[in-house]
């Protein structure tokens, strides 16, 4: 049976410490539009922000792809 990659998904908290920024800066990437992210559960929900999504941020912010390099990219590797 082959295993399917699960996907990361980041608290909105993890992802403020990632970029040294508040909270609040994160919540307001995402109502903006420039963050993805989903709610999880009813009411209020669980905010959660996948890592293809921080790396698709961090290429429009104009980062060089740090916090969201995926398994398989590792430092040094060219593209």
């Amino acid at each position: 049976m082959q295993v399917k990659p699960t996907r990361r998904l980041f608290r909105v908290r993890a992802v403020a410490e990632m970029y040294d920024v508040s909270v609040s800066t994160i919540y307001r990437a995402i109502e903006a539009g420039h963050l993805a992210a989903f709610r999880i559960g009813a009411g209020k929900g669980a905010v959660r922000i996948p890592e293809d999504a921080l790396a698709a941020f961090e290429n429009s912010c104009g980062l060089p792809p740090t916090a969201a390099q995926t398994d398989t990219e590792q430092p040094g590797d060219v593209a």
